[in-house]
C-alpha cells in the first residue's frame, strides 16, 4: 500500500509548513489563499479550495459520530477519498471502514494514533492527516513515520543449493539512503519468493562499505517497490522509489540515485519454505550477502545447503508489478 502523510496547518504557520516540507510530508492542508505561500517555500501538494487537491472536487470531508454514519462514508469513498472529521474517534469505527475497503483519510494528533491508523487490521489506512501541536512534535512524528513506513512478513527459508551459472548482467542499486546492518532489498527470480539481499554496510578487506548500495542481482530479477508492487531491477532509474526492508520486516521507501549494470560472474541460490522452492541469481562475490533471521549478513560465497536466510513469500502472481490471483507457473 502506498501510504501518504498529509498535515493540516490551520491557522497558517510558516514554521509548520517548513517542518512538513523538510520532514517529507506528501501534502499540507491550509486555509484558502495560502497555497501560493506554500509553493514559495517548496514543492509540495496543497489541500485547499485554491490548492492542488480541492475538497469537494478531489476529496470529500465527512463527519463520523456514530455507526450510522458509516454507510454514507463508504458510499462517498467509492467516488473519492474521504477526509474523516472524528475528533473523538476510537479504533472501532475506523476498523469497520477499513474492513469494508473504504478509502478514508484518518485524522491523527500524536505518533501513537498515526501508528495505530497505519496498522489497523494489518492493513491500515492509505492516508493520515496530522493535526500537529508544535513544529517539534511534527518533526518527530514525520521522522519516525518515514523511517518505518510499513511492514512485510518475512519467513526463514532453508538453502537447498548454491551453484555458479556463468556470466550475466547484474544490477547495483545505489539509493539516496544510508542503510543500517540488517537492512536491504527483497529480490528474486519469482515474485512469489524474494530474498532479503543485505546492503553493503559491512567493512571487509576487499572494498569500502557502501551503505547506500544493494548489489541486488541479475537484470531480470524482481524487486519490491513502493505501493506493494514489484518491478524488474533493470527497469529502475534515478528518482524511482524502492522498498527497503530490515530483518524484522519494517519497511521504508528510498529514492534511487543511480543503477550500475555490469557484466559479472553469477551464481544461483535455491531455497525452500515448506514445499515451495524458489531461487535468485546474484553476483559471485564475497561482498554480496543475504540476511539471517537475527539480522546478521552471510556472504553468498560462504552459503551452503542447510543455511537459513530471510525471505518474503506470497501466493498471488504479478501482472505488470501488481498482485493478481491467477494460475502462474514460474520456473
Amino acid at each position: 500500500m502506498n501510504r501518504e502523510i498529509w498535515v493540516k496547518i490551520d491557522p497558517w504557520n510558516t514554521d509548520m509548513v517548513t517542518t512538513a516540507l523538510e520532514g517529507g510530508a506528501d501534502a499540507v492542508m491550509v486555509p484558502e489563499g495560502f497555497s501560493a505561500q506554500v509553493k514559495a517555500l517548496g514543492k509540495i501538494l496543497t489541500i485547499a479550495p485554491d490548492g492542488d487537491i480541492c475538497p469537494g472536487r478531489d476529496v470529500f470531508c465527512a463527519a463520523i459520530t456514530c455507526k450510522e454514519d458509516e454507510p454514507e462514508i463508504i458510499r462517498l469513498s467509492r467516488e473519492k477519498p474521504v477526509i474523516l472529521d472524528c475528533c473523538d474517534w476510537t479504533i472501532i469505527p475506523l476498523e469497520n471502514l477499513i474492513a469494508q475497503d473504504a478509502r478514508v483519510v484518518a485524522p491523527v494528533r500524536c505518533l501513537a494514533d498515526a501508528q495505530t491508523a497505519f496498522g489497523i487490521l494489518e492493513k491500515g489506512v492509505s492516508h493520515i492527516l496530522i493535526y500537529p501541536q508544535t513544529p517539534s512534535d511534527l518533526k518527530h512524528m514525520l521522522s519516525v513515520l518515514r523511517k518505518t513506513g510499513g511492514h512485510v512478513s518475512l519467513q526463514p527459508a532453508e538453502i537447498l543449493a548454491v551453484r555458479t551459472v556463468g556470466m550475466g548482467d547484474r544490477v547495483c542499486v545505489d539509493t539516496c539512503t544510508i542503510m543500517s546492518p540488517g537492512q536491504g532489498m527483497l529480490v528474486g527470480n519469482s515474485s512469489g519468493g524474494l530474498f532479503l539481499i543485505h546492503a553493503e554496510t559491512l567493512v571487509n578487506p576487499y572494498v569500502s562499505p557502501r551503505p547506500f548500495r544493494v548489489n541486488a542481482g541479475a537484470v531480470h530479477a524482481y524487486t519490491r517497490i513502493t505501493g506493494d508492487r514489484t518491478c524488474y531491477l533493470c527497469d529502475l532509474k534515478a528518482g524511482d522509489s524502492v522498498l527497503l526492508v530490515d530483518y524484522q520486516g519494517n519497511t521504508t521507501d528510498a529514492v534511487v540515485g543511480r543503477l550500475k549494470i555490469e557484466r559479472r560472474p553469477l551464481m544461483q541460490i535455491t531455497a525452500r519454505v515448506g514445499e515451495f522452492q524458489f531461487s535468485t541469481l546474484v553476483q559471485n562475490a564475497e561482498t554480496i550477502r543475504l540476511t539471517r533471521p537475527d539480522g546478521t549478513a552471510v556472504s553468498v560465497v560462504q552459503l551452503g545447503p542447510g543455511d537459513i536466510v530471510l525471505t518474503a513469500i506470497e501466493d498471488a502472481g504479478r501482472h505488470f508489478g501488481h498482485k493478481i490471483t491467477e494460475t502462474i507457473i514460474e520456473k
